[in-house]
């Protein structure tokens, strides 16, 4: 089935908290992920995995934060054409742009020949109640999806 990374950049916990619970929705449906905080691992990374959960706040009037400046650049360098990817993050609705830094990793990923298998999951601040099932299914979700893929 392939290595499965949720790569994430938090500062204040809560992308951090929904990148958790998506692993326990993979968990939940039979899959296992490997979490790294974007601002510890390089490019490489783009490498050695076949599956990618990717996650980021969103900074200031829709701006990638510091935390994953570095591995965002470096998705210039590598063809996403044959990964499998999908997307996620935190942000809030008094700021113009919600969640505009999952969109920009979305046109980085679409310019490098790759594709999101699934809708970004966008969460207001904190997942809690209903933004926190979400935050599961994503993840039983993604699993569904690789599986589907395996068996093609």
């Amino acid at each position: 089935m392939g290595k499965t990374a949720i790569i994430y950049a938090s500062m204040s916990g809560n992308t951090e908290a929904i990148a958790d619970l998506i692993e326990k929705g993979l968990k939940e449906a039979g899959s296992e992920a490997k979490k790294f905080e974007a601002m510890d691992i390089d490019g490489t990374v783009f490498t050695e995995y076949d599956h990618f959960l990717i996650g980021a706040y969103t900074w200031g009037d829709g701006e990638m934060p510091d935390e994953m400046l570095d591995l965002y650049d470096e998705m210039d360098d590598y063809d996403f054409e044959d990964k499998t990817i999908a997307l996620f993050g935190s942000g809030d609705t008094a700021y113009d742009l919600f969640c505009g830094a999952v969109d920009l990793i979305a046109e980085k990923i679409q310019q490098n020949s790759g594709s999101l298998i699934m809708e970004s999951l966008k969460i207001e601040c904190f997942p809690d109640g209903d933004q926190e099932e979400a935050c599961l299914e994503f993840g039983r979700q993604f699993t569904r999806c690789i599986q589907s893929a395996v068996r093609s």
